[in-house]
């Protein structure tokens, strides 16, 4: 891993996005500069698996041209949520305020972040929704899009919480969510990740607000979805709401 201590002093500069990658080559340095185009303070911190295409390789090329750039080098694919645990607890110990987790591909546009900033001084949690009037998904068929809905539907209905896109993945924490939530008491490393930070958030009395997004499907590289993946998550819907009171 390759990182200092950051002495971060301003709104822009306290936000870290964080990006996990696996074989992600054909995306990582174009969504890297887009991120910073659309919030030049940020900072961006990446956090690959040790990808086979050489993606690591091109995040350090990256790091060491632009000091907003950081690289995490895990040995191995271990799950996005081990990722993204490690990531929050990296922003933690250096002062970051705020973190978003963000995939590589462009399904989370990185033109959303201001608006999603504007809203962080008075939620703790951001959500950037499809579920929302105003966002939505592009160039999906018919049959993902009812996976999709249903399955947001259905993690909602089981564990009674109001935000409308439990399962999505463009989301901005607040340092004190990060620090109170219990990340070593996450369960779930895979999809389902993303239904039990929101749900243990909302237990802790966090509020949350939704920001409409467009998600698009990815235009460059292979999807991590899919149908196994997206029935594990759904079947973790039982053991949030069995484990977290």
């Amino acid at each position: 891993m390759t990182a200092e201590k950051q002495n971060v002093s301003t709104a822009g500069a306290g936000l870290l996005v964080c990006i996990p990658t696996y074989n992600e080559k054909e995306n990582i340095e174009a969504i890297s500069r887009a991120v910073l185009d659309a919030v030049p303070e940020a900072h961006v911190i990446i956090v690959d698996d040790n990808s086979p295409d050489g993606t690591g390789e091109i995040a350090d090329r990256l790091a060491a041209a632009d000091s907003r750039i950081k690289v995490m080098h895990r040995t191995a694919k271990q799950g996005m949520g081990r990722a993204y645990i490690q990531a929050f607890k990296w922003a933690l110990e250096n002062g970051y305020e705020r973190v978003v987790t963000c995939d590589a591909d462009f399904s989370h546009k990185p033109i959303y972040l201001p608006e999603m900033l504007k809203k962080a001084g008075e939620y703790d949690l951001v959500i950037g929704s499809r579920r929302v009037a105003g966002g939505g998904t592009d160039n999906w068929g018919p049959h993902r899009r009812l996976i999709s809905w249903g399955g947001s539907l259905y993690a909602r209905s089981i564990l009674g919480v109001g935000i409308k896109d439990l399962t999505g993945g463009f989301n901005m924490y607040s340092r004190r969510l990060l620090e109170t939530v219990g990340l070593d008491d996450i369960v779930n490393i895979g999809f389902g990740f993303q239904i039990e930070i929101k749900y243990r958030s909302l237990k802790k009395g966090f509020k949350a607000f939704e920001v409409p997004i467009i998600f698009p499907d990815r235009q460059k590289g292979t999807s991590k979805m899919s149908t196994a993946i997206f029935l594990e998550a759904m079947l973790s819907v039982w053991k949030i709401k069995r484990l977290v009171k």
